[in-house]
């Protein structure tokens, strides 16, 4: 039988309904304290019918914001918000997991009080062209002692905790994107020479320690991890993609982790390709890929066993019902894009579902 879209799936320990995993889309809706509020609750709940939501980028740690109001899982208020959201969205029927991140040198002091931004390194990021003509630019972060490593490792424990104790069904690893376990992961921006440093395998270190934490509270059952090994977001590359992938696979294959969040580009360009063919060599479990997919290339994904859930973002910024739209083959809106950041519920949450008349398009086998 083809697997498609709407093809249930067993997630580790998660019993989901269908493929189609709501990807992690920083908003910047919290409000102050970093607190996940109403606003955010109604949010994820209008997605609850999504197989997974994997809920924003969340601090693990004060005086380390990158967005300005995304939101933490550091203080009691924060927990108390992420309660409130978790409840909302089992109320009306979904899952979901957080992804816990730190953003490392990607931080800015004028948004934390003025916190140095700490990482691997002493380099900042080197600013866009973009970035540059806008006047923007990266503080230097301080580079973390060995002792600051282990706290860190701690601070992820805590939020991981935290995690729990809101009501979360899984947690996602962030060690993706040019953040601090990137920061560590990758050899242009790690130049440490101690433990943390130099091989792979102990650049790899910091993340796997990460991870430990995460399955000693969650179980590996319930917890995934995120990478991105071509991705260059935040100033960053390896020399050697492949062996890393191929380490971090096998690591992760060791701990029975129940999925991978394969974070691409692009999903189909020819590297993206080859380092899934490494990955599925040395990993046996679940891979979540994302990277431009639309109903037609996901489903095609899925039908050549290139993928075990895809992962929509854009997608699901204007349409609630996502779910539904690609099962019924109708129309997606478009986001307004001037609106991603911006406060308040424009943009948010006041995107309309299908009219039932509507959904009336030929549905997808």
């Amino acid at each position: 039988m083809t697997t498609t879209l709407f093809s249930p799936l067993q997630l580790g320990d998660l019993q989901l309904p269908n493929r189609i995993i709501m990807s992690p889309l920083t908003r910047t809706r919290a409000e102050p304290g970093h607190v996940p509020g109403a606003l955010m609750a109604t949010h994820y709940a209008q997605r609850a019918t999504a197989g997974l939501i994997i809920a924003e980028a969340t601090l693990v740690a004060p005086g380390s914001s990158a967005y300005m109001n995304e939101p933490g899982i550091y203080s009691e208020a924060q927990v108390a918000g992420w309660k409130r959201v978790v409840d909302a969205v089992h109320h009306a029927g979904g899952r979901i997991a957080l992804q816990a991140f730190h953003p490392g040198r990607a931080s800015h002091a004028a948004m934390n009080d003025g916190v140095q931004p700490v990482s691997s390194t002493d380099r900042a990021i080197r600013a866009s062209d973009e970035e540059r003509a806008a006047g923007k630019g990266y503080d230097t972060p301080r580079r973390l002692t060995t002792a600051e490593v282990g706290q860190v490792i701690t601070q992820f424990r805590h939020a991981f905790e935290n995690a729990r104790r809101a009501g979360f069904d899984a947690v996602e690893v962030h060690g993706a994107h040019g953040y601090l376990l990137d920061q560590f992961l990758r050899d242009s921006v790690n130049d440490r020479d101690d433990e943390y440093g130099g091989s792979i395998e102990k650049r790899a270190r910091l993340l796997l320690a990460v991870l430990d934490e995460a399955i000693a509270v969650f179980g590996s059952g319930r917890v995934g991890l995120r990478i991105s090994p071509l991705v260059a977001f935040n100033d960053i590359s390896d020399s050697n993609p492949p062996a890393l992938l191929q380490y971090l696979a096998q690591e992760i294959e060791r701990r029975a982790v129940a999925f991978l969040d394969f974070r691409h580009d692009r999903h189909d360009a020819p590297a993206e390709e080859a380092l899934y063919d490494i990955l599925r060599l040395h990993y046996r479990g679940l891979v979540l890929r994302n990277g431009g997919y639309d109903r037609d290339s996901g489903s095609a994904e899925l039908a050549r066993g290139r993928a075990d859930a895809i992962i929509y973002g854009k997608a699901f910024i204007a349409n609630p019902d996502l779910v539904e739209r690609l099962r019924k083959n109708a129309p997606l809106a478009q986001a307004d894009f001037s609106l991603l950041y911006t406060p308040g519920p424009r943009g948010y949450i006041d995107y309309p579902a299908l009219e039932p008349t509507s959904l009336d398009e030929p549905a997808l086998a």
